[in-house]
């Protein structure tokens, strides 16, 4: 038997050690749920992971931007809602002064109506905003190459954006009225053979009304087609994070009470050694 070195201690501490370490690891992860808590315990997971947390907030981001965007467009629609409604109102009348039935006097009359009518469409034109951005006077027409940009982020990335594009939706733009020397002539329902022309111009202007509501209505489609797959890629992102950083709740418990017990036998062999070195002394009684 030999006295300088207590080789069954010292095994007995070492294998006790790592037992704690392996402990402590094994409560980290049962309280944080998470597998990898730092990067010393998988570093390679731990950058993969990193990079998918970051795709997955990109995602989630962008997913409210495209929320953002279809109310952005259905905004615009309301208000180009209210600018048919109108249009629709000042064909009627011309419809109505085309007819020979009605005396100047009549025609004066409806003329009154018709110059309000057209006012309200430049009223609303200039008074559409979103966040404090005028949508229907030109800003965001592809016309307008040096305009402000109605842009979508639509992904996580890079380049993964959509252009929203608005024509101008004043009174002039339509053909309701025209600005001279002598200020601004609205179309005129003077006599049978204007309100016939009108007739011609208030249809353009109808036309080009359902035009814009028809490219917002496929814009809006789009988006909400995006915002799904956006959604659905997020989720099975989160899934495949989920995989890499998160803990198996189960099996880690099982690793935490294996290490309770060798902790606790290993406690006890420690203490036999050094009872066994402590024996000795009995030989020298």
């Amino acid at each position: 038997m030999i006295i300088n070195h207590n080789i069954s201690a010292m095994f007995a501490d070492r294998v006790l050690n790592n037992t704690q370490q392996n402990i402590q690891s094994d409560m980290e992860k049962l309280s944080s749920g998470m597998r990898i808590n730092k990067a010393a315990d998988d570093a390679s997971g731990l950058a993969v992971s990193e990079k998918m947390r970051s795709q997955i907030r990109g995602l989630n981001q962008a997913e409210k931007n495209i929320q953002n965007g279809v109310s952005f467009i259905q905004t615009t629609e309301g208000y180009l809602q209210e600018s048919q409604s109108i249009v629709g109102r000042i064909r009627e009348l011309a419809v109505q002064s085309a007819n020979g039935i009605y005396t100047q006097g009549d025609r004066q009359m409806i003329q009154v109506e018709v110059s309000q009518l057209v006012d309200e469409v430049n009223r609303v034109a200039s008074q559409a905003q979103f966040n404090g951005m005028n949508m229907l006077t030109g800003a965001f027409s592809s016309a307008n190459p040096n305009g402000a940009v109605m842009q979508i982020q639509m992904g996580a990335n890079t380049d993964q954006n959509k252009r929203l594009y608005i024509g101008t939706m004043t009174a002039a733009a339509l053909g309701l009225s025209t600005s001279s020397g002598q200020g601004t002539q609205f179309i005129s329902l003077a006599s049978p053979s204007q309100a016939n022309m009108a007739i011609a111009k208030l249809d353009f202007a109808l036309q080009k009304i359902s035009s814009q509501r028809a490219n917002l209505g496929a814009y809006q489609n789009r988006l909400q087609l995006a915002g799904k797959g956006v959604a659905v890629a997020a989720e099975n992102l989160t899934a495949s994070e989920s995989q890499i950083r998160d803990t198996d709740m189960a099996k880690t418990m099982v690793d935490y009470t294996k290490n309770q017990i060798l902790s606790q036998a290993g406690t006890a062999m420690l203490a036999q050694a050094n009872v066994n070195t402590r024996s000795v002394l009995q030989l020298l009684g």
